[in-house]
């Protein structure tokens, strides 16, 4: 794997946490929170798994591969879920997910 390509998944990765983040923060504002909270544990485990990778990358380690297998899985699954809310704050999450997703696959291979 190549420099660039680790570097381009790290910044997918680092844009995806901090989409899940704001998600999240901003469904906890929401008038109906309880509509929201398949959305808001997915932005929390989306959040982590992306830091975690991100993190794995960035030293090298030898199970890089297998976490952004695993990352792109849950980035997978946060973003079609934040796909379904209408709010602005989830469609940006989603589409941040669905990039950071296409980058761990692309690792991951």
């Amino acid at each position: 794997m190549s420099h660039e390509q680790y570097q381009k998944c790290i910044e997918e990765c680092l844009r995806c946490m901090v989409a899940c983040n704001h998600c999240y923060n901003a469904c906890l504002d929401e008038e109906n929170v309880a509509m929201m909270i398949k959305c808001i544990r997915l932005d929390r485990q989306c959040a982590d798994i992306c830091a975690f990778a991100a993190h794995a990358m960035s030293t090298n380690s030898v199970y890089a591969r297998e976490i952004c297998s695993i990352c792109a899985d849950v980035c997978e699954e946060c973003g079609t879920e934040c796909k379904e809310h209408d709010a602005k704050h989830c469609q940006e999450c989603a589409e941040a997910c669905f990039r950071c997703a296409e980058a761990c696959r692309a690792m991951a291979a």
